[in-house]
């Protein structure tokens, strides 16, 4: 709690400012109303279903490595150096990841078996991490502030953007002088934000990591989404305005985005200048997606109806969460719809599987999953409090819909991209269905009467 409160203090605080569109400060001070609001996520661990696992043999020289890794490359590298081998003397066999989710890209339980291997004379040394070993020796997806104003006119549409964005990056993994978010993760749906507004202002305050920050599955994208898709219902709600509309207006008309108006701050990553936001193909799958749900349909009592629509890999993605809520608070997802546009489809059934798979982990996220630290240590220890999501609170029906593309466009990734739109349109559908507004990650117990 003392390190949250740290980094709600930072976000409240002007820092390194990384994109500045207009006046920000003249435009909200002129504008009709002001909004603000704080999200949160906490650290989340990857939580594989089969936990980290490796087997190495060193035999005549040579070293043989069967391991569930996401990067061959790297784990031979690594083991090769840490045995004091040639990389060319060490094979990696790649087993069925069991789940990866970018944690499987650090190969340290690979390593420690060459260590046992070679400390016995190379025999064959199997290496599996109970699941309090995996909890607790994470490379954690990181934890984050991110604070949102907003000017607006008469009408309630914004005329002024500031969002500054505080957690612990990627890069402290490496260099534990890193304070700031890399140009990377600030372009995962920070300072690349597609929106139709004359002022903008992204900043980006310190943030020290207390943790291992690694790879999560759509990384930095998640907690900004979360924070920029529930602002925006938030705006939508205090105009009185039908979320869906008023996300359409505020994208604005279809345009490319370009590195003109980003600035010079993108030097990794899905640079603009190769593949340019195009607002025209995200407005394509709010539309599709509202249609194919149904959008503004009659619901029973205690259901409600939420919105999301994110970019990121390359790929286009919106979400209609559908949730009914009992008058005891309990939470039950009748149904999700989930509108794709990644470029040219090769395998529709593996991007159908991948948005689905999406959408059970993103659900997770938002309602059950947190990593938490006292006195230096991860307190949970097992699936009993590092709660992952049941079959018992996964949504009835998930539809998927495949905006048809071409080769023309870029190809898109499908692995990552359809999880950020999750946790906000599931928050947003609570709102439509109770009024209350979660602005806090996990849900858990916030419903409950």
């Amino acid at each position: 709690m003392a390190f949250k409160a740290t980094l709600e203090e930072s976000a409240r605080t002007p820092g390194k400012v990384v994109r500045n569109d207009g006046d920000f400060t003249a435009a909200a001070a002129g504008a009709a109303r002001r909004h603000e609001a704080e999200y949160y996520i906490p650290h989340l661990a990857h939580a594989t279903m089969e936990a980290p696992a490796a087997t190495v043999r060193i035999a005549n020289g040579k070293c043989d490595v069967w391991a569930c890794v996401q990067s061959p490359q790297a784990t031979r590298d690594l083991v090769a150096k840490r045995l004091g081998m040639s990389a060319d003397d060490v094979t990696v066999h790649v087993t069925l990841l069991g789940g990866g989710f970018g944690r499987k890209s650090k190969p340290d339980y690979a390593i420690e078996a060459g260590v046992l291997s070679k400390a016995v004379d190379g025999k064959p040394v199997k290496v599996t991490w109970t699941r309090e070993d995996d909890l607790h020796n994470a490379y954690y997806h990181t934890v984050s502030v991110e604070h949102l104003e907003a000017g607006v006119d008469a009408q309630g549409k914004p005329v002024a953007w500031l969002h500054r964005s505080v957690a612990p990056t990627i890069i402290s993994t490496f260099n534990a002088e890193a304070k700031n978010e890399a140009p990377f993760e600030l372009g995962m749906g920070v300072i690349n934000v597609p929106f139709a507004i004359p002022n903008i202002r992204i900043e980006n305050p310190e943030a020290a990591a207390h943790t291992r920050i690694g790879w999560f599955r759509s990384v930095s994208n998640i907690p900004h989404a979360f924070a920029v898709q529930s602002f925006v219902a938030e705006l939508a709600a205090a105009a009185g305005r039908d979320p869906k509309d008023f996300l359409l207006e505020v994208i604005g008309p279809a345009r490319q985005v370009s590195p003109e108006m980003l600035g010079d701050t993108w030097n990794h990553g899905e640079s603009p200048e190769r593949y340019p936001v195009d607002t025209g193909r995200l407005r394509g799958v709010v539309e599709t997606v509202a249609r194919e749900a149904g959008w503004g349909r009659k619901l029973p009592k205690g259901h409600g109806l939420g919105i999301a629509a994110h970019y990121s890999f390359v790929s286009y993605i919106a979400a209609v969460v559908e949730v009914a809520i009992d008058d005891k608070g309990t939470l039950t997802i009748p149904r999700v719809d989930m509108a794709v546009d990644c470029g040219a489809t090769v395998n529709p059934d593996r991007v159908r599987s991948q948005m689905e798979g999406a959408c059970v982990m993103g659900v997770g996220i938002a309602t059950q999953s947190e990593i938490s630290f006292k006195e230096g240590r991860v307190q949970q220890d097992n699936f009993n409090d590092y709660v992952v999501t049941r079959m018992a609170e996964t949504p009835r029906i998930i539809r998927v819909h495949i905006v048809p593309g071409d080769y023309s466009k870029p190809m898109g990734g499908v692995g990552e991209p359809g999880v950020p739109p999750i946790p906000p349109a599931l928050c947003n559908a609570i709102f439509a269905a109770t009024g209350k507004r979660i602005r806090q990650l996990p849900i858990r117990d916030q419903l409950k009467v």
